[in-house]
Parts: C-alpha cells; sequence; structure tokens
C-alpha cells in the first residue's frame, strides 16, 4: 500500500476522533448548564427557615403570621387568633419555589403601570436570621393567564402564572382555623350534650374505643353514635366566604333563634363548647373558642337534636366480632353447651357442626333492641351466658315474655331491652339446630 495514503488516513482518522472528542464535550456543557430560555425562580426560600409573614393587599390591613417555638404558626395582626396550621404551610411551600413565566424586564423602572407601585399584594417573609424578602405582586398580562411579579430590592421584572397570585392572595380570614371546635378527638375524655328537651346526657370514655353514658343515668352507649358526634364536630368550620352582610345575618339569626344544645367536649387540654339555635329551617352556632355566629350544616344541626335512647348501646351481647369461646344456651329445659377447641366446636365430647354453632352465634350477635323499658320484666324463660375475648369477657343474659313481645336483662345492667317476638323465636331456632357432626 502507498505510504503516503497510510499517513492521509491516519491524519483523517486523528481529526475525526478530536472532531467526536470536542462534540461530546460540549454536549456535557449544554447538559451542565441550564437552558438560556429557561424560566428563572422569583423566589427560592428555605421554608423551614421562615419565621414571620406579613401580607398586605391594597385597601386593606395586613396580615401577619409568627411561628412559635414549638414550630406551630399563629396570626398576630389584624387580631391574634389560631392559624390553619395546612393552610400557612401551603404559603410557605409557595415561598420555596415560586417560578417565572418569563422574564420581562432586567432593569424595570415604570413600575406603577404592572400594578406594582404599590402592588395589589405584597408578601414579606423573615426569615430566621431576620433577612427579609418582600414579593410584589401586580395586574394580570394582557393575555390573561400571568401576572406582573417582582422582588423588592431586585431590579427584574417578571410574569408569573395566576395560580401563583392566588397561593398569596390571601387574609386572615383565609389563613385562621376554621375549625368551630379544635379538641383532639383521641384524647377527649367527656362529652356533654345539653338541651331544652332532656336532662343533659354525659359520655365517659371507658377505653380508646368504648364509651359509657354516666348521666342521667348510667347505661351502655352505641360508641359509634359518640364517636360520630365528635367526628361531625371536629369536623364543622366556619365559612371562609361569608360577607359582611352575611356575617350580619348570622348574628341576627343566632340571637333570635330557638335553641337546641350545647355540645361540652373535654380533652387533655381543656373544655370547649359549642351553643347551637336553630330558626326556621337553619342551624347556627356560637363557639367557645372562636369569635362570631356561624351558620351550620344541616346533618350536624339534626344530630345535636338526638335523644338519649339514639345513643343508648341497643346490642344486647358486646362481644361483636370478637368470636366467643363459649356458650350457654338454656330455654324452657334445653341445655346446650358448646365450646371452641382449636378449629372446632364440641359439647359433651362430641365435634360439633361449625355451621350451624356459627348460625346461632350470628343471631346472638345481631340481637338488640327495638326500645328500652324500666319494668316488665318476669319469669325468664331463656338464660344465656356467653364467654368471649379469650375468656375475658363473660356476659349473661335472661330473656323473659311481655306480651307479644319480649324483654332481655344483663347482668349488672338495670336496663331491659325490648326484643321483637320473631327475632327471639328466630334465635331459639338456632339454638334448637345446633347439632354434632
Amino acid at each position: 500500500m502507498n505510504p503516503t495514503r497510510l499517513i492521509v488516513a491516519a491524519v483523517l482518522m486523528a481529526g475525526l476522533g478530536g472532531v467526536v472528542w470536542w462534540s461530546n464535550r460540549q454536549e456535557k456543557t449544554k447538559a451542565e448548564k441550564p437552558a438560556a430560555d429557561a424560566s428563572p425562580k422569583i423566589l427560592s426560600l428555605k421554608d423551614s427557615d421562615i419565621r414571620q409573614i406579613e401580607i398586605a393587599k391594597k385597601g386593606e390591613p395586613a396580615t401577619i403570621l409568627q411561628k412559635n417555638g414549638s414550630g406551630q404558626w399563629a396570626i398576630t395582626a389584624p387580631k391574634p387568633m389560631t392559624a390553619d396550621q395546612n393552610a400557612v404551610s401551603s404559603l410557605t411551600s409557595s415561598a420555596s419555589s415560586l417560578s417565572s413565566d418569563r422574564m420581562v424586564d432586567e432593569h424595570a423602572t415604570d413600575l406603577a403601570s404592572y400594578g406594582l407601585d404599590p402592588a395589589l399584594i405584597s408578601a414579606k417573609f423573615t426569615m430566621a436570621d431576620g433577612k427579609t424578602t418582600t414579593l410584589l405582586l401586580g395586574e394580570t398580562t394582557p393575555g390573561g393567564n400571568s401576572v406582573y411579579a417582582k422582588v423588592d430590592g431586585d431590579p427584574r421584572l417578571f410574569t408569573t402564572f395566576s395560580y401563583s397570585k392566588d397561593a398569596f392572595n390571601k387574609t386572615y380570614k383565609d389563613l385562621r382555623d376554621k375549625r368551630l371546635m379544635t379538641f383532639d378527638k383521641d384524647k377527649v375524655s367527656r362529652v356533654e350534650l345539653a338541651s331544652a328537651s332532656q336532662a343533659p346526657v354525659e359520655f365517659a370514655r371507658v377505653n380508646p374505643n368504648e364509651w359509657q353514658i354516666v348521666k342521667p343515668k348510667p347505661a351502655r352507649a352505641d360508641s359509634f353514635q359518640v364517636e360520630d358526634l365528635l367526628g361531625r364536630a371536629r369536623e364543622s368550620e366556619m365559612s371562609t366566604t361569608a360577607a359582611e352582610d352575611d356575617e350580619k345575618k348570622n348574628v341576627a339569626a343566632f340571637t333570635s333563634g330557638q335553641p337546641v344544645a350545647t355540645l361540652t367536649v373535654t380533652d387533655a387540654s381543656g373544655t370547649q363548647k359549642l351553643e347551637v339555635r336553630k330558626n326556621k329551617d337553619d342551624y347556627y352556632a356560637k363557639s367557645s373558642i372562636m369569635e362570631g355566629d356561624h351558620k351550620l350544616s344541616q346533618d350536624f344541626g339534626k344530630m345535636l337534636e338526638k335523644k338519649l335512647d339514639d345513643f343508648r348501646n341497643k346490642k344486647v351481647f358486646d362481644f361483636g366480632f370478637n368470636d366467643p369461646i363459649r356458650v350457654d344456651f338454656k330455654d324452657n329445659g334445653m341445655d346446650k353447651v358448646v365450646e371452641k377447641s382449636g378449629e372446632n366446636w364440641t359439647s359433651g365430647g362430641k365435634t360439633m357442626d361449625s355451621v350451624s354453632v356459627q348460625a346461632m352465634i350470628d343471631k346472638l350477635r345481631d340481637l338488640q333492641a327495638t326500645k328500652f323499658a324500666d319494668t316488665g320484666f318476669t319469669t325468664p324463660q331463656v338464660e344465656i351466658t356467653v364467654v368471649s375475648d379469650n375468656g375475658k369477657r363473660t356476659e349473661k343474659v335472661q330473656i323473659a315474655p311481655a306480651g307479644s313481645n319480649f324483654l332481655a336483662k344483663r347482668e349488672g345492667d338495670a336496663t331491659l331491652y325490648q326484643l321483637d317476638g320473631m327475632a327471639v323465636s328466630d334465635l331459639r331456632k338456632a339454638a334448637n339446630d345446633v347439632k354434632s357432626k
């Protein structure tokens, strides 16, 4: 091969390799640099370091929030009040990373023409080191999708998307805690529901999942109903969109309304009250922890009109879905005793048909009062003992006839549970049908 050609080929290959190397280097450099037209950040604050926020809207008093030593936000102006921690967190999150739509001018001067002198909205953030940053938001752009924005002291003028403006367009009404009651539901120990139509009903927590009626007289409570009442009370909020005229109407409606109930809730931090009145078909409330009178939802208002019996436990047995380990069923001379042994049910050394035993247990579980009585219990025809919760719970019940119905009485409970005659008939049949394999 011609040596000259070899030399030329080698030179060409070296040149090509250099071009490839230079090209790869350029691509890497580009990747490491932001694009020339990338939207610059307007704000980039560390939200955990924000200690104070001051929001001013043109023509309105400023809203000032401060974070205390335990990390909780509170509104200090225009008047002291509890802040909605989630709402403030959303605000600080927006301040931690506010991007622009585009940069309009690197050295803007006529700020008034953009609605920035004075700004329609300003948000001043004071950091842990004492330094401050003030965001200015102005008019909407001609296109309608963005607003003008800049940081005080920075000559650059930006546009940012309208939804970013919404994040800072807040007053104390938006940022205050809007709950009418702020108790810790898991730490509530006492609940009282007082109304003009009945004696006050008081509930006491027995354990995390169980409530007891202690007034007007001790009785088993329907824990689901008590928890539902607390849940509705905890979720009730004032309206943030009510105009001043609506607030005045609420005050007038509450003042002239008929008393419905007063709900008193006690948790580890203290006691809170909610006084409720009804005006025509609407319910209004005054809270002990919040100023003003506020409209309530129909559902919650109606719940506060419930009577004592609505909160009583109508179930005759408490074992629920904690299956028994022993059932002793006596009925006019018939005595059936079944015990759980491993996965099987036994009686007198015989293995029982689990389907028929389960059918009896289901009837016991479903047995509930149609109403309550104080007197009328006669000679019992049926006596039932149920052991559950691995032997920790023993329930004894007697059932006696009362006309076409029956009355049930639990051991240690003065309450009489009126039972439907058909329900008792079905229970007796299920017990009689229990058989061996």
